[in-house]
């Protein structure tokens, strides 16, 4: 994919100064090492004069080290600030000033399907843009109990898109680099895309990630499983060791019919449904199948954070 110049799209230079790269270490009894591994790259965007970073969360979930580079190529050490499980964004900062300029942010909401967007970078401390257009912009839901309700999603698909940003054509932030979708289905055609986190979700809850470290509301209720949705309904994937539906007995293959007294029929619907039940703590009733047979578990729910090692968070 052709980068796109500085120099000839100068709205990108003062947006690719924000930009730094992240380089995170994390123990190998970590809950998400298993899935994410133990050596995590990726991008971040300041947001702040006090040097308070944006980046997808997964870059720096339960991370023990943290690295931070800016684009004169300064590496500092970095922590985590607070993160949130509903938007998967997360919040760090460099232990000592890293000084630079910071990313303006836009309204993701008037960037359209059909206009063109630029990502932005920080590979190895090198800032870089491409030119994408937006594809979609709808509901996206995760295996792991994660659920936007509009996504944001861009091709042709960018190679290193964890933490990127999504820049509008002012140069202005509308959105942080999550995933790369194979198969996304566009107009009846299958296309990779990226999909991005749009940045409006952040300002509302800002201030009080960076007090409490997490959002002040209660938390959803956890259930530690990934689902898949395939023909054959919803099908449990995966089970977290010693977390709340292995506690009662989930197994990978159980398929997933009902929760509480209402049928599901999505991802999104399924976990909405269970957050709908109340705030973690709460019983998640279950009907599955499981070898032709329809069992009844019930899950008793916890906050995820609990879960996680609390890494370099500060």
């Amino acid at each position: 994919m052709p980068e796109m110049s500085a120099s000839t799209h100068t709205f990108l230079e003062p947006a690719l100064g924000t930009l730094v790269s992240i380089q995170s270490y994390v123990p190998d009894n970590a809950m998400s090492a298993g899935m994410l591994g133990t050596e995590r790259t990726g991008h971040g965007i300041r947001l702040r004069e006090d040097g308070l970073i944006v980046t997808i969360g997964y870059v720096v979930t339960e991370a023990e080290e943290i690295w931070i580079t800016s684009h004169d190529r300064r590496a500092v050490p970095g922590f985590v600030v607070g993160s949130d499980f509903e938007s998967g964004l997360a919040l760090i900062k460099t232990t000592i000033p890293l000084p630079g300029p910071i990313m303006e942010i836009g309204d993701p909401s008037i960037l359209g399907v059909g206009d063109t967007a630029c990502i932005a970078g920080s590979r190895e401390a090198n800032p870089q843009a491409v030119e994408v257009h937006v594809v979609a912009k709808q509901e996206f839901a995760g295996r792991w109990e994660y659920v936007l309700d509009k996504a944001i999603f861009t091709a042709p698909p960018y190679e290193s898109w964890s933490g990127a940003a999504l820049l509008d054509q002012e140069g202005r932030l509308c959105g942080v680099g999550s995933l790369v979708i194979q198969g996304f289905e566009v107009n009846e055609t299958r296309r990779t895309t990226n999909m991005f986190v749009p940045i409006d979700l952040l300002p509302p809850i800002i201030d009080e990630i960076c007090e409490y470290g997490r959002r002040s509301t209660p938390p959803r209720p956890w259930l530690g499983l990934l689902v898949d949705d395939e023909d054959d309904g919803l099908i449990v994937v995966g089970v977290y060791r010693n977390c709340p539906a292995d506690k009662a007995g989930l197994r990978p293959g159980d398929v997933i019919i009902r929760v509480g007294d209402q049928p599901v029929h999505s991802l999104a619907n399924m976990f909405k449904t269970v957050w709908s039940l109340g705030a973690a703590g709460i019983n998640v009733p279950l009907l599955v199948l499981r070898s032709s047979q329809l069992q009844e578990v019930v899950i008793k729910s916890t906050d995820r954070s609990e879960f996680l090692r609390k890494g370099t968070l500060q």
